[in-house]
């Protein structure tokens, strides 16, 4: 097997891992047989393994380093901070410069929280959610990933109705309805609207299939969601800074409560930001409230470090001054989409927006990809052979079975290589 055979060194280390972690992974979705490779640099577009194998990276970090890996403005901002040092427990200047870039982009964020994972985010979010509404159900997309937050555990993956993991508690708080389809989403929430506390979505769906949702869909929620008194909730770790200078909300004329944040604002370090009005952040004031009165939302130890900081403030500050990236990026996804369509000629849905792309190989009467149940009915066996074939022969990575990011190290020459590749396949 080619990939066994150029993969000697991986194999050794992974079996050495698989005594220490769990599966051999500090992440579920990072295992893939018979083993992923042990990756020892990377540079740019590329990923370099311990046995000198190169490959072109279109996972690039959980879809976080837009910029490629390790970009030089941002090593360069790094080494200067980690001259002064990279942890303070304090507040710091570096967040003040930061939190200053994000609340101009992101016109909500007129008061921030950071914490050190999206998953703290969004479950923050809910906590807050609840304090100011003084409700308790949460309503998310089928399909949607919002981390591993107990709260919005359910509904991740087919079939929907089958509870994601033992030990989760409290499951008839969070309620679930159909992405892209508004008339059945607003009967469900009609259903519970008076515990409503609010509803999260993502305006692409991530894990769910890269599927964008229609201004239609996010215009009725959050209609209905004001109307109710409940927040409406933008989980945008994934597209916020993805696709422009700032969140995709406002492309969409929306008005979220609160947004999430994460990825891209962190530079590559770890990150995750609760951002939102400022009636509505102040609930996680603690100063002079009593216990019933307040929504403790905390952040943690390493919260807005000031390495984090800095390269979350060095990456937005270079795509602030080079908005001509986003450009460049996304008809670089555009490409991409138009040519792997052509060549699969029907067999295959490509969705996506701007530099993010997914291929879905259509089966049984699924003729398109709107939805995470769609998705979820496409054959997802093909796509993993797909996908590790291109490890294999290729040099071309994409962690099986996920979407793809195309950085600002890649160029259209690569995304000719890797549409020769699905052409082989």
């Amino acid at each position: 097997m080619d990939y066994k055979k150029k993969t000697k060194t991986s194999a050794k280390m992974f079996a050495k891992s698989s005594k220490l972690h769990v599966n051999g992974v500090s992440h579920n979705i990072r295992f893939y047989e018979p083993y992923p490779f042990v990756v020892k640099s990377s540079t740019g577009k590329n990923l370099v393994d311990v046995d000198n194998n190169k490959y072109t990276d279109y996972w690039m970090g959980h879809w976080s380093l837009i910029l490629g890996h390790g970009p030089k403005n941002v090593k360069e901002s790094l080494k200067k901070q980690i001259e002064k040092s990279w942890m303070y427990g304090t507040v710091n200047e570096q967040t003040i410069k930061l939190s200053e870039l994000i609340s101009k982009a992101v016109p909500v964020a007129e008061k921030i929280r950071y914490v050190t994972s999206g998953t703290e985010a969004t479950m923050y979010a809910v906590r807050l959610a609840r304090s100011v509404t003084g409700r308790k159900v949460i309503a998310k997309i089928d399909g949607g990933w919002h981390g591993y937050t107990s709260d919005l555990l359910k509904s991740v993956n087919w079939p929907f109705t089958e509870s994601e993991s033992s030990g989760v508690i409290n499951e008839e708080k969070i309620i679930s309805i159909p992405y892209n389809d508004l008339e059945k989403s607003l009967k469900i929430l009609k259903r519970h609207s008076k515990n409503l506390a609010g509803v999260i979505v993502e305006p692409v769906l991530g894990g769910g299939g890269c599927i964008p949702a229609t201004k239609e869909y996010l215009k009725g929620i959050q209609e209905f969601a004001h109307k109710n008194k409940s927040l409406f909730i933008l989980d945008e770790i994934v597209t916020g800074f993805r696709f422009r200078y700032g969140c995709l909300y406002p492309t969409m004329k929306l008005d979220p409560d609160i947004v999430t944040l994460g990825k891209i604002v962190g530079g590559g370090m770890s990150i995750g930001v609760m951002c939102g009005k400022k009636e509505i952040m102040e609930y996680a004031d603690t100063t002079g409230k009593k216990k019933s009165e307040r929504s403790y939302v905390g952040g943690g130890t390493f919260s807005a470090n000031p390495a984090s900081m800095t390269s979350g403030y060095a990456t937005l500050k270079h795509l602030k001054s080079r908005k001509s990236i986003y450009l460049e990026i996304n008809s670089l996804g555009e490409f991409a989409r138009k040519e792997l369509n052509k060549i699969f000629d029907g067999r295959v849905a490509i969705t996506g927006k701007g530099s993010l792309f997914m291929t879905h190989f259509l089966k049984g009467d699924i003729t398109e990809v709107t939805n995470s149940g769609q998705a979820a009915k496409c054959d997802s066996q093909l796509l993993q052979k797909y996908h590790f074939k291109m490890i294999a022969q290729d040099g071309i990575f994409f962690l099986p079975g996920k979407l793809g990011a195309i950085s600002y190290a890649h160029t259209k020459k690569d995304i000719k290589k890797m549409v020769l590749a699905s052409e082989n396949f």
